[in-house]
């Protein structure tokens, strides 16, 4: 099963915050209870499980059913039958656990407070750990077979077929997969080793607390992640300099532990890739996808090389906010007035169902399927989980979680989710339990490229200057942070990591002055970083996920090149995208994209993002001069 959200890393604060409202609210009105939203706008579980009842059952079918995987262990070098029937029942089993889990998950998340489906979520989630044991020893025992006999089961056995590429990568990957007795001890290390983000974790949501600080009205407020947020779109500088101060000061009391515990994960980083005897954390961070190295480096080296434009913009917010410096805290606040766009949930969903035409008639009567048929779970209710997800459950259907509060926001949050629904469901339907989830390379394309067809129609459809100014600043400041932001945060992982291959050792020092070159090569020399504002690398998750960013910035790149070609009436563009869409992981992810008429393995596509960017900037500055 797989969650797939909109993520959006602020250049601001460097931590995720999703689905902000645009003004800082002072009184914030009760939410509903679920009792008071339309069945139509709730999403019906009972396609999942009929009842609570109907769950138990099958938990206590699965745990009886565990046990016969076990049956196969030192078996399946014997025949292509012994192979065939234990992928097909690892199949089967795993498909029931997601169902489960994701009953019990949505369940919760329709009111956090009610500690039954907590229960009923933990009890799915051991579940996994239990067939994790019992599966544990397939693709040991599958590396054991002769490369000759397994291929031959694979000639000789057509039920072998589906299973063709998932073997092949376990070959792939052969040389990296050490002998019984070190993996076993690299088992053993794998609670140890994730110790450096649980660390982190503790200190970034437990230990720190902001301080209270005073709004534009003097009253008293506690500064929180989400406020802080909210508060650097505030057009009263003060508050967003007296904010940016306290939430500064507060994490520089934390630097050197989270120095040591951010230099701890590289180090672990950098054990593993040793031992699995790959030449550098990069190439091992990239392998499992078949990712080659240079995609990566070409995603620096186009950004690096191409970055006037994002100073242009540097420079035309400075000018256009009539500051003398400009600041981190001065990068989000809108540049004119923010647009009283409001819309209706109903109104969300004629603007979405107008803008995405272009991807075709069967697109959009799936989309319309999806919105009829309670896949939707839509307003924010007491206890309801935050943000928005979706989550693709096989042999089901997607369900979407939103919190639809009638901002601009929230109509992309709907189309960018519905992307993520309709890749999931043309995927589920069309591959394999095994190929259904799609990689992290790939997972982005869909829900952004919908992004990118509906800002384009919005802009089109623009009332008046102000409106088309937000729109279009709109899309500037979302290139910056699914790309830009993408990218530097990758060259800056990037440089970390070769500092302790190469022998070095990261301190705090170190890590502000790595941080500091990045942050200024990008943002420019109209963006001044005070001595105290070179904290960020220290205080972003994601670094905790080894090369995890920098495929926001290729899934990105790729949406853009793809939008384009749909926009442009590419009838075979179309027909590709749709291709691309019923496909999950049956190939390596650039070879999925190649065939979508997107080649990664060149420039091009950075490339063109960049031009995206800077004509959006060019538009932006003229629209802005003109009276």
């Amino acid at each position: 099963m797989r969650f797939c959200s909109k993520v959006i890393l602020s250049i601001l604060t460097l931590v995720t915050l999703e689905f902000l409202p645009s003004t800082v609210v002072a009184q914030v009105q009760e939410a509903l209870t679920r009792d008071q939203v339309k069945d139509q706008d709730k999403w019906n579980l009972a396609d999942f499980y009929p009842s609570d009842e109907a769950w138990e059952k099958d938990i206590e079918m699965l745990k009886s059913r565990i046990g016969d995987i076990t049956k196969y262990e030192g078996k399946l070098a014997e025949s292509a039958t012994n192979l065939r029937n234990c992928l097909m029942l690892s199949d089967t089993l795993g498909m029931k656990a997601d169902r489960l889990y994701a009953y019990a998950a949505l369940k919760l998340d329709e009111d956090n407070r009610v500690g039954k489906y907590q229960e009923l979520r933990d009890r799915a989630y051991a579940i996994y750990s239990q067939i994790g044991q019992a599966t544990a020893y397939i693709e040991p025992e599958i590396l054991k077979i002769p490369d000759t006999t397994l291929r031959s089961f694979l000639d000789k056995d057509p039920g072998l077929a589906i299973y063709r590429f998932y073997l092949e990568g376990i070959l792939r990957r052969k040389n990296h997969i050490r002998n019984q007795e070190v993996e076993e001890v690299l088992a053993l290390a794998g609670d140890a080793t994730a110790g450096p983000e649980r660390i982190f974790t503790a200190m970034d949501d437990a230990d720190i607390k902001f301080p209270n600080i005073k709004d534009e009205n003097g009253n008293e407020i506690e500064l929180t992640r989400g406020r802080f947020g909210q508060i650097l779109e505030s057009p009263n500088r003060n508050l967003r300099r007296t904010a940016s101060n306290a939430y500064n000061e507060t994490y520089k009391k934390y630097t050197n532990a989270m120095a040591a515990s951010l230099s701890s994960s590289v180090k672990v980083d950098f054990f593993y890739t040793k031992v699995r005897g790959y030449n550098s954390c990069l190439e091992r961070g990239l392998d499992g996808d078949s990712i080659p190295v240079s995609v990566f480096h070409s995603l620096i080296k186009a950004a690096s090389e191409n970055l006037a434009p994002l100073h242009k913009y540097m420079a035309l917010r400075k000018k256009a906010l009539g500051v003398d410096t400009l600041f981190g805290f001065d990068l989000s606040v809108p540049l004119v007035p923010q647009s009283t766009m409001k819309f209706t949930y109903e109104q969300a969903q004629e603007y979405m169902l107008t803008g995405l035409k272009p991807l075709g008639e069967e697109y959009l009567a799936n989309v319309k399927m999806a919105l009829k048929s309670r896949w939707i779970d839509v307003y924010e209710t007491q206890g309801k989980g935050s943000g928005g997800y979706t989550a693709g459950i096989y042999g089901v259907h997607p369900v979407m979680l939103l919190n639809f509060a009638g901002t601009l926001d929230d109509v992309y949050t709907l189309a960018h989710e519905m992307g993520h629904m309709m890749h999931s469901y043309y995927s589920n339907k069309n591959e394999p339990y095994i190929y259904a989830r799609q990689s992290l390379f790939t997972a982005e394309v869909a829900s952004t490229c919908n992004e990118a067809i509906m800002i384009k129609y919005l802009i089109e459809k623009a009332k008046d200057k102000n409106e088309k100014l937000y729109l279009l600043n709109y899309y500037i400041d979302q290139i910056i942070g699914t790309f830009y932001t993408q990218v530097w945060f990758s060259e800056f992982e990037l440089k970390i990591h070769e500092i302790v291959e190469s022998g070095g050792a990261l301190s705090t020092d170190a890590f502000r002055k790595v941080y500091r070159e990045v942050y200024q090569k990008y943002y420019g020399p109209d963006l001044y970083i005070p001595s105290d504002r070179d904290l960020g690398g220290l205080r972003i998750s994601h670094f905790y996920r080894m090369y995890y960013v920098y495929q926001y910035a290729t899934s990105y790149a790729a949406s853009q090149m793809l939008s384009q070609k749909i926009l442009a009436g590419d009838k075979k563009a179309v027909q590709a995208y749709m291709e691309f869409i019923k496909t999950g992981s049956s190939d390596y992810p650039v070879n999925i994209l190649k065939k979508a008429g997107v080649d990664m393995t060149t420039t091009e596509p950075f490339q063109n993002t960049i031009r995206v960017f800077s004509d959006l900037v060019d538009q932006y500055e003229k629209l802005l001069l003109t009276k």
